[in-house]
């Protein structure tokens, strides 16, 4: 054993008829091949083995066992997976066998992703994009988190930062070395180069907030005054009674969330506390409608329900953005006029008979699937994403609006740290490498 223990973990399972992966990584990974199945195996092919605990134990399983040496291998380590029956029995039986030999312990939670990071397998954009994929739902979760653990981001940052590496070695030349015979006014020759990153990364930041979409789910709050049918067309869309319906106003008092799959796209619907006038409504009433107006205020899309049958009745302002507003007219099976859009309404439908929903329901998908539809960027899935290359945009400002050379190269460092952090990389040898090599100063 090395001074780096050993870790085992079951990676995944299916249940008592289902196989389980147990797999180890780390300088012991051999040893634990040796004890439980008898001897070393062919790396990289599967071998059918008698698992035991030591040569002289009694069979615990019979499966297939894996070697791969490192640096090959998913964390960059010597790895041993153990493809057994799934039972808890032989599991449990397995984990502890393992975990008695020397230096072997359970692993920590996300401790193989992170070794994998550590050993230069994946970069840290990667390793959540793995962990998005873990819990994806959705087909468009899956896609988005097989994408960024494939390294959309890496493959970005790798662009632009070797434009600004470049451009920062040529400032870095001009400073350190003002009597060697190079290109003149190397600080307005980098410029271009440098706009052209900003240009990019200002590109990225605004285009809209589609990896949260994906990501954690397209957010819609159903809006409205009381008894306009709000609860009721949460139970349609989600095909079962997930909200309490009553002619009682007041009687949701709290948000009441349903998840929904809608073209491969996380949607989550928000049902709220019916709106009307604060002086009519209790203390508790009123905390529901402060958070109905909250939903309103930060979804993606408002769902402001009014009733078709009762069109003299006002119905209360939600308070969402106008373009992120439909007004459903709900009811229509018990209007004057069945079916006709009153005036003011974008849809028109009717929780009880299911009538103009499928309407509804493909405007929402079409929505959807606009707000979340791919872009020349990978998404930003997480708010540190959007913080780091915030910062990085914010060093570039300055390094174009700077006047000295000496503080323009600091601005791009300080770019270039920013969009590092993003993949969880610093590197600083780089630069020396491009300053020798474009200028060969010192020959």
């Amino acid at each position: 054993m090395t001074d780096r223990d050993t870790i085992v973990a079951l990676s995944s399972g299916a249940g008592k008829a289902g196989i389980a992966v147990i797999r180890a990584s780390g300088p012991g990974a051999a040893s634990c091949v040796r004890h439980v199945a008898g001897g070393d195996v062919p790396p990289r092919r599967a071998a059918l083995r008698a698992l035991r605990d030591g040569p002289a134990g009694a069979a615990v399983d019979r499966g297939l066992v894996l070697w791969l040496p490192g640096p090959g291998s998913v964390t960059g380590e010597d790895v041993a997976e153990f493809q057994v029956h799934g039972s808890p029995a032989v599991i449990g039986k397995l984990l502890s066998i393992l975990c008695a030999l020397d230096g072997v312990r359970p692993a920590e939670p996300g401790e193989f992703t992170r070794r994998a990071f550590e050993n230069g397998r994946m970069d840290l954009s990667g390793a959540e994009g793995l962990a998005d994929l873990i819990d994806a739902e959705t087909e468009a979760q899956r896609v988005q988190a097989q994408r960024q653990m494939e390294g959309v981001f890496a493959a970005h940052c790798a662009q632009w930062g070797g434009e600004l590496r470049r451009s920062l070695a040529w400032l870095e030349a001009a400073i350190d070395f003002p009597d060697e015979a190079l290109p003149e006014d190397l600080a307005t020759q980098v410029r271009p180069a440098v706009e052209a990153v900003a240009a990019g990364l200002a590109d990225w930041l605004a285009a809209p907030d589609r990896g949260r979409m994906v990501r954690e789910g397209y957010r819609i709050a159903i809006v409205g005054a009381p008894n306009v049918g709000k609860s009721s067309l949460l139970n349609r869309i989600a095909q079962r009674d997930v909200a309490i319906v009553a002619e009682t106003a007041g009687t949701t008092r709290d948000v009441i969330e349903v998840r929904a799959d809608l073209a491969g796209y996380a949607v989550i619907f928000a049902d709220t506390a019916g709106l009307r006038d604060d002086d009519a409504a209790g203390a508790i009433e009123r905390e529901g409608m402060a958070r109905a107006r909250f939903q309103a205020g930060n979804a993606d899309l408002a769902l402001h329900i009014v009733d078709a049958s009762a069109p003299a009745v006002p119905a209360a302002a939600p308070g969402a953005d106008p373009a992120r507003l439909l007004i459903v007219a709900n009811k229509t099976d018990l209007a004057p006029a069945p079916g006709r859009l009153p005036p003011g309404a974008d849809f028109a439908v009717s929780a009880r008979t299911g009538t103009g929903i499928g309407r509804l329901l493909a405007e929402i998908e079409a929505r959807v699937t606009a707000a979340t539809a791919a872009a020349e960027h990978p998404a930003l899935t997480r708010l540190r994403h959007r913080q780091c290359l915030e910062d990085a945009a914010a060093a570039l400002t300055r390094a174009m609006e700077a006047t000295e050379a000496e503080l323009t190269a600091e601005d791009l460092r300080l770019a270039l740290r920013a969009m590092d952090r993003l993949i969880g990389r610093t590197d600083v040898e780089d630069l020396l490498d491009l300053i020798f090599r474009d200028f060969c100063i010192g020959k």
